[in-house]
């Protein structure tokens, strides 16, 4: 293969076979189950980079079912995202991640640099009640209940929080294993359609893992529970700050 070639074709590996297409990538029936709790503000400082702002110590732990998805197939979501404000603009910053798909894995952490890892997250209705559940190998690091559609959620307050920026830390080793890309990167939602929202009584228990530290951000109290369905398209980001930039 001809050097102008590679140039041509290289976007994601391995170069002959990406484990990924080209994007947009564009979700159907997305669902979520979102718990928002209040933790310890000083295990939030330890975790979340400047230049992003912590105003109060919540924490949103998330459980997506994916069945429809450009290129990535058929997946479950789960994590940990934290409220942030960036340059006076309020987002959210994705702290850890774990999927059950590699197609994901791999796009999600080489062209965003989504903390990804590979789990076992399940997001289902059992009778009346929504259940998430997270395992890590064998050990069941996270379960959610929720009940189902209990009261309608007004829709607004859904698409603001769905329009609000996201941020990343994207970290690409050189070969010699120091960071060659570290990044703060941004990106959106867009092309929401939302489907329905609903509210309900809630709970959440998190369990203590060497590899997979979600305790870490312990549950003081639940704020909220919120269950949508959605489609949306997940752009692509930007680089909004270098730390290895010498300015």
């Amino acid at each position: 293969m001809k050097i102008e070639d590679i140039k041509a074709n290289a976007f994601a590996m391995p170069l002959t076979s990406p484990a990924f297409p080209r994007g947009p990538y564009r979700f159907t029936n997305r669902e979520f189950l979102v718990i928002t709790y209040r933790t310890d503000m000083d295990a939030l400082r330890a975790v979340v980079p400047e230049p992003l702002e912590i105003s109060e110590p919540l924490v949103k732990f998330e459980f997506i079912r994916m069945p429809d998805s450009t290129g990535f197939g058929d997946y479950t979501e789960s994590g940990q995202v934290i409220p942030v404000s960036f340059r006076g603009v309020k987002g959210n910053y994705a702290h850890a991640m774990y999927l059950n798909d590699h197609p994901p894995i791999a796009g999600g952490r080489e062209l965003w640099g989504f903390p990804k890892k590979l789990a076992s997250p399940i997001l289902e209705t059992e009778i009346d009640t929504l259940v998430g559940t997270l395992d890590y190998g064998k050990v069941q690091i996270a379960k959610a209940t929720m009940g189902f559609k209990h009261k309608i959620v007004d829709h607004a307050s859904i698409l603001t929080s769905l329009a609000a920026p996201n941020f990343l830390l994207k970290i690409i080793p050189h070969v010699d294993g120091s960071a060659r890309i570290c990044e703060l990167v941004r990106y959106f939602t867009t092309q929401v359609t939302l489907k329905g929202a609903w509210t309900a009584p809630a709970s959440l228990e998190l369990h203590p893992h060497a590899l997979a530290p979600v305790a870490d951000l312990p549950v003081i109290k639940i704020e909220s529970a919120i269950h949508f369905i959605a489609d949306l398209t997940l752009d692509l980001g930007e680089v909004v700050h270098d730390y290895l930039s010498p300015k």
